[in-house]
């Protein structure tokens, strides 16, 4: 049965918090790139690329992780979940020593000896490597924690938590005017300090409200090690696959265009970054009964749920995008300052990712709660790998970088058209009216392009203030009235009436 109650009051806090944390942090953005400058702010994201790419079993082992604790808390199986705690600590630290031997080997050669990376950085850009090697290892300790938190729904913690987060991380980056020392240096460092402490707030948390779930002992049962590394296994490859696409594809980027490519693509990171928040914030409110409706059996409530969870995503995410969009030069001006080439074409591309990432979001929530995960990752894995290939071969025969992220954004799309085939297949049942779905998504994106179309036909990108805020508001109240009238049913209506009241009476 879905808790529409718990629903609401989780979306209550994880809205409140997106409103904070998207503000803060493209306002933070702006002040790093302001404090570090083009070239060392390209520096940091490409050397933060080189790291994920180690991270790739811990990727995996994320959402196997969750998977677990939101299966067995719906199958209320007393006295498992501390099972679980232990055993993922266990995988975590294992996966840590592994993690460490190939950063520190292969990972280092790649920085010194292939990246292109300016002689006088690379001391720097060494320094920053090792900081954000600690980073990502206290990040790897946090997971257990951090999942158990979400699997109890205790979303007004995760919310503060996250708005307390981004607030340090803006006073820290304002700190750094202060330092006399090197700033690129200084500011790994202050992360550095930054995730240990997020990570104490974590462990404090879980071990005061589920204490016993979080005391940890040596794990040996093997069918569970098992049940948990057969799962992973498949997430790996698609994890894989996934950094290659991002990560992957920034590298392909710098050996061919250096780090002020790599500065750009941090911008277009940070928006995707902003919007993927908004994004979750829904979906992770959904998440654990998405995963529940599954694993007690309702098939068919689950896959409605899928189907309305990416619709109202994709909804809310364009009305926020779709100004942006139809401003974007304006935008980055005023966000910036100073705005690197290309940035406004691959933030623009990039929000069409996004959009596509809000309705694909909560189908590969389904593909995770079904279990069975081979040919899902093997297609999915295959898709996002394509990226590279086909990023190397746009820059060797010499086209414009904007044509990666184009073929990101299809790529991207083909991978949301597999997972609805595959949820389909394997569950057997059919959305109740679904081809709504499909109808009322097409009705208000060709809407949405008919807004842009005209924006850019009677005013310029370069148009005052008064054009940004009128256009911005008028695509939002015209986009929002099609919206209710034509992109939701009259059930559905009713549902979000419901969901408002339960919000305003909380």
């Amino acid at each position: 049965m879905i808790n529409t109650r718990t629903i609401a009051h989780n979306t209550f806090f994880l809205y409140v918090r997106m409103i904070l944390v998207l503000g803060v942090s493209l306002y933070t953005s702006r002040i790093i790139l302001q404090q570090l400058g083009i070239e060392d702010f390209g520096i940091f994201n490409l050397i933060a690329g080189v790291v994920i790419m180690f991270t790739f079993l811990n990727n995996a082992m994320n959402s196997t992780i969750q998977r677990f604790f939101n299966v067995e808390l719906a199958k209320n199986k007393n006295g498992t979940l501390s099972k679980l705690f232990s055993a993922s600590l266990q995988i975590q630290f294992l996966l840590i020593i592994l993690f460490l031997v190939l950063a520190e080997s292969i990972g280092l050669w790649f920085l010194n000896y292939k990246l292109n990376i300016p002689a006088s950085r690379i001391k720097a850009a060494n320094y920053v490597y090792q900081f954000t090697l600690l980073i990502t290892v206290l990040n790897f300790l946090k997971i257990p924690f951090n999942a158990m938190i979400i699997a109890y729904e205790r979303m007004r913690f995760f919310a503060i938590l996250s708005v307390i987060e981004v607030v340090l991380k803006l006073a820290l980056v304002f700190s750094l005017s202060y330092f006399g020392a090197d700033k690129l240096i200084m500011y790994a460092v202050l992360l550095c300090f930054l995730a240990g402490l997020i990570l104490l707030f974590n462990y404090k948390y879980a071990k005061r409200n589920f204490n016993e779930d979080v005391l940890f002992y040596f794990q040996k049962d093997k069918n569970l090690w098992r049940e948990m590394a057969s799962f992973s296994g498949w997430s790996l490859f698609g994890n894989v696959a996934l950094l290659s696409s991002n990560q992957g594809v920034a590298i392909v980027l710098n050996l061919f265009l250096g780090v002020f490519i790599n500065a750009t693509m941090g911008i277009a990171n940070q928006i995707n970054a902003a919007l993927f928040t908004f994004i979750s914030n829904l979906q992770i409110a959904f998440k654990p009964q998405a995963i529940q409706s599954y694993a007690s059996g309702n098939i068919q409530a689950h896959i409605n749920f899928l189907f309305q969870t990416s619709k109202v995503s994709y909804f809310l995410l364009l009305v926020l995008v779709l100004p942006l969009l139809m401003n974007m030069e304006q935008v980055l001006n005023i966000w910036l300052g100073v705005v690197p080439e290309y940035a406004i074409e691959f933030s623009k591309l990039i929000l069409v990712f996004a959009l596509i990432d809000a309705l694909a979001g909560p189908f590969w929530m389904s593909a995770n709660a079904i279990g069975n995960i081979k040919n899902y990752q093997i297609v999915i894995g295959v898709i996002l790998l394509l990226n590279l290939p086909f990023a190397y071969l746009i820059l060797y025969l010499d086209y414009s970088p904007v044509y990666v992220m184009l073929v990101k954004v299809v790529l991207n799309f083909l991978g949301y058209i597999y997972r609805i085939k595959y949820v389909l297949n394997k569950t057997g049942v059919l959305p109740q009216k679904h081809n709504l779905y499909y109808g009322t998504i097409l009705i208000i994106s060709i809407i949405a392009c008919l807004l842009y179309i005209l924006k850019n036909q009677y005013f310029t990108q370069d148009s005052d203030y008064a054009v940004l805020v009128f256009s911005s508001a008028a695509s939002v109240l015209v986009l929002s009235t099609a919206i209710w009238f034509f992109g939701f049913t009259k059930t559905e209506k009713n549902s979000l009436i419901t969901l408002g009241k339960k919000l305003i009476n909380r």
